[in-house]
């Protein structure tokens, strides 16, 4: 496959483990991007949706969605919703995401199928009006078909984890498959940091957590670590990311946070590379 386009950049949330704040994340970092004059487009690539229902988009509003841009059946362009969040897009799912995997799996461009829509996006009149920066994958919490086809339209992936007691577990399996995308499919993944989440300062076990993934992981670990915060769970149900629903609270102020060390941590990548 060809060098991946340097803009927009593509980061792919992943964690084969459910409930770990990764479409939380999506959304909110998408937010906070978008807060601070960056033009961000989430693709939902998870059949629960979640990510779409949290930024406003009804399920009988959707139309157009992933399943059909990874069919072929449309472009990613005619796929994208605009939120009310200004400076963000997404490009909504559905439940029929969850047969596709059958339907595409003889086809040699398999894997493929999200990186060449997004190319597809690259060369389309909504990018150039638009010119997103970011592209945010939110991927399903399993190692299938559709987080290798994340993995392999990605820069870079960005790996929420819990803060309890089993948060290392499974992440060596998540980092195998990295390693094994990096090396069939995707030569230029990297990974782009791990963010800790849910994090209860009350609570013994979580401060331990942040220890032993930070000695682990070393530098991989973003310094920002998202608390558990009421007002990120009670956001969704309004349809609005965290930082639309209530902006002073702690969790928005987390993302606002991690939003700035990506961008700091992108401007470093950069000057490496240069």
């Amino acid at each position: 496959m060809s060098m991946l386009p340097d803009n927009p950049r593509v980061l792919a949330l992943a964690n084969q483990k459910g409930g770990v704040g990764k479409t939380t994340t999506a959304i909110n970092l998408g937010t906070a991007l978008a807060a601070i004059g960056e033009k961000v487009l989430v693709i939902d690539l998870d059949p629960q949706g979640n990510a779409s229902t949290g930024l406003g988009i009804e399920r009988r509003d959707r139309g157009l969605s992933t399943y059909e841009v990874l069919a072929g059946d449309c472009s990613l362009d005619e796929a994208i919703k605009e939120t009310s969040v200004p400076r963000l897009w997404v490009a909504p799912s559905t439940m029929d995401l969850l047969g596709l995997e059958l339907e595409i799996a003889s086809s040699a461009d398999r894997a493929f199928r999200l990186r060449q829509a997004i190319e597809g996006l690259t060369h389309s009149s909504l990018y150039q009006e638009l010119g997103f920066t970011y592209v945010l994958v939110d991927c399903p919490p399993s190692l299938n078909l559709l987080t290798i086809n994340a993995l392999s339209a990605a820069h870079s992936i960005l790996v929420p984890l819990q803060c309890e007691f089993f948060a290392l577990e499974g992440l060596s399996q998540l980092l195998s498959t990295v390693e094994q995308v990096r090396n069939a499919l995707n030569r230029e993944l990297t990974i782009h940091g791990i963010v800790l989440t849910m994090y209860d300062s009350r609570n013994n076990l979580s401060a331990q957590v942040v220890a032993d993934v930070r000695e682990t992981m070393g530098d991989a670990v973003y310094e920002t670590v998202i608390p558990r915060n009421v007002r990120i769970s009670e956001a969704p149900s309004y349809g609005k990311p965290a930082l639309l629903y209530d902006l002073k609270c702690a969790g928005s102020q987390a993302y606002l946070r991690l939003a700035s060390e990506i961008i700091q941590r992108e401007r470093n990548l950069r000057r490496v590379a240069a």
